[in-house]
């Protein structure tokens, strides 16, 4: 049996869309059944409530094989901390105390580089796999970069100004992941129970890019100019606090940008492999009902990232838990 954690999110929904004509028998923890599409809830175990619940999971993970687990967002979170490993230690209890064989997470680059325990959410993300790895289960660790659809969210000022902003410079190459090849790198594990362990597996797509780089192939493939502006990081917190997101959230972001994007830097060697069109360019276009012929090189192809990629061991991070 298989496990889905956040069966309704983004990566999740997408995760168990993949793995609904495996022949597995799946198990979902839902806080909201009703939010599960009504075609496919008679063919799912649904257990109610949060994945952050001891009694939920107890009863999630009973029997279970495998499980995908990811932390949701929890602004709510009295601190970083408490909103990865916290709300993560009551299934680390239960995969222990259930045998579950193997666990994916979805995690963040940035171990083993001099600002890991000390990077925010990137730091959470991190005692969250600590937390994992010392319940004895076989883990990977899907560790992912910039989000591509993270610029999704900047439709609206793309489609209405042709711009869209981050606190890091232009210039500055980054990988980046599409959530679709998170949700793929997932389903295959999730199927395949040959590998033990514990092990990171780094996500990234085909080549570094600028956020520069970016806004040329949004360009091109809208047909409109579309340019990037470097804001201060002042300015990106504010966008936060206007959104009445607590303060004690905020916390996680002071350090983020510029240590995690160096973190990215030094952890973007493992090899890539690649497909069709990059998501990004494919989400730009819900900026612009405008359609342009044109195709960058790059709208060609965008990340595939799963367990072939190159694993490596989950060494614990700085002042982070140990095993």
């Amino acid at each position: 049996m298989i496990v889905i954690t956040t069966p309704t999110g983004q990566i999740g929904r997408q995760v168990l869309g993949n793995l609904l004509d495996s022949g597995e028998q799946l198990r979902v923890i839902a806080r909201d059944p009703s939010q599960l599409p009504a075609e496919v809830r008679e063919d799912l175990d649904i257990v109610e409530g949060s994945h952050g619940d001891a009694a939920v999971v107890d009863k999630a993970f009973a029997g279970a094989d495998a499980v995908f687990w990811l932390t949701p967002a929890d602004p709510r979170a009295p601190s970083v901390e408490a909103a990865f490993a916290g709300f993560t230690r009551p299934a680390a209890e239960a995969f222990k105390r259930h045998g579950v064989g193997r666990v994916v997470g979805v995690s963040m680059l940035g171990r083993s580089t001099p600002w890991a325990g000390r990077a925010g959410f990137v730091t959470g993300s991190l005692a969250m796999d600590d937390l994992i790895a010392a319940s004895a289960v076989a883990y990977r660790a899907l560790t992912n970069p910039y989000f591509m659809e993270d610029t999704v969210r900047q439709a609206e000022s793309i489609k209405n100004q042709g711009v869209f902003f981050w606190p890091i410079a232009g210039d500055r190459k980054l990988p980046a992941v599409a959530t679709r090849d998170i949700a793929a790198a997932a389903s295959r594990l999730l199927l395949d129970a040959r590998w033990s362990g514990v092990e990171e597996v780094p996500l990234l797509g085909p080549e570094d890019l600028s956020f520069d780089d970016m806004a040329e192939i949004m360009s091109q493939v809208l047909g409109k100019d579309v340019r990037f502006q470097q804001i201060t990081f002042e300015a990106y917190k504010d966008r936060f606090v206007r959104s009445a997101c607590p303060m004690r959230w905020l916390r996680g972001l002071p350090t983020w940008p510029g240590r995690r994007t160096r973190a990215l830097t030094m952890a973007s060697s493992a090899p890539r492999r690649t497909r069709r069109r990059p998501a990004f360019a494919n989400a730009a276009k819900r900026c612009s009902s405008r359609r342009s012929p044109r195709r960058h090189r790059l709208a060609r192809t965008h990340t595939r990232a799963g367990p072939c990629q190159q694993a490596r061991p989950l060494n614990p991070t700085p002042d982070g838990l140990r095993w």
